[in-house]
């Protein structure tokens, strides 16, 4: 089935939210249901299965038994929820032997029995969303001591339900996996920095301590300038230097006769006599 597909990264094989999640899957219900439901807890549509049976409600991929998979990525990755009912899947595969084993993996056995071709195991489950990453290769290798080649089939049984199951190359970190791939989306660290505003700095005098560690400081015309006289009662008042009075510069007294203008020269009237009164009137 992907065989001939391009395997590198991430390989999706169920997820919620999509026209159709079950495409490549065949359903068997008895005796419960099979449905897409919106979960509050992530905020997303899933898909939920559940049914009094474990084994008479399940889904099993690919939709026709006589075809396979063909999936060579050796991690198995499911966001699944616990309902705290009975829950177990099972992986089929292939190995570099051609033989067909089998990992059947649920949370209401409590010991691992190794079979010739069926493998069980427990599996904890913590409330809510659960992230299982189950790594084939070494499974295959610690069961059987042989090497895995591909994944056969894959099957999901009642009662959980489902946000996306996908093969990987590796195991990725939380920062390292795509947005879609995550539950709560992403990490604080990832978010955009908020904007920074520079505030500009008001000029204001000279501090002792930054003048004693050799840092600039605003000049004293721009301070008396824009703020006045400030007074800082870390600093000590400098003295004031009094200058001595300088000698009077002598001045020159111009003369009269040359600094002054010459005046025009009046005519003092005559003496009044009786011969001039008496031809006046």
């Amino acid at each position: 089935m992907y065989r001939a597909a391009y395997q590198k990264g991430f390989l999706t094989v169920l997820y919620s939210v999509g026209s159709s999640p079950l495409n490549n899957w065949s359903s068997y219900t008895k005796n419960g249901y099979i449905k897409r439901i919106y979960d509050e807890d992530i905020k997303s549509l899933v898909l939920e299965i559940m049914g009094s049976n474990v084994s008479t409600t399940f889904i099993h991929c690919p939709s026709e038994c006589k075809e396979q998979l063909g999936i060579k990525l050796p991690f198995l990755v499911l966001l699944i929820k616990n309902m705290h009912k009975y829950f177990c899947f099972e992986v089929k595969i292939q190995d570099d032997q051609r033989f067909m084993r089998r990992f059947r993996v649920s949370n209401f056995q409590s010991k691992t029995s190794v079979k010739p071709f069926c493998t069980a195991m427990p599996m904890g489950m913590s409330p809510g969303w659960n992230q299982i990453q189950f790594n084939l290769a070494d499974f295959t290798r610690r069961a059987y001591g042989s090497n895995y080649l591909e994944t056969v089939s894959l099957q999901l049984h009642a009662n959980v339900r489902i946000r996306r199951i996908y093969f990987a190359d590796k195991l990725y970190t939380e920062a390292e996996l795509p947005n879609d791939y995550r539950l709560m989306g992403k990490p604080k660290d990832l978010k955009k920095p908020e904007k920074q505003f520079k505030v500009q700095a008001t000029a204001r005098p000279p501090s002792p301590l930054n003048t004693g560690r050799g840092e600039p400081g605003p000049s004293k015309d721009t301070d008396a300038e824009a703020t006045g006289p400030a007074t800082d009662p870390m600093s000590e008042p400098e003295p004031a230097l009094q200058k001595s009075p300088s000698p009077p510069v002598p001045q020159k007294v111009p003369s009269p006769a040359a600094s002054a203008p010459p005046e025009p020269a009046t005519e003092e009237p005559a003496p009044q006599t009786e011969a001039t009164e008496e031809a006046y009137y």
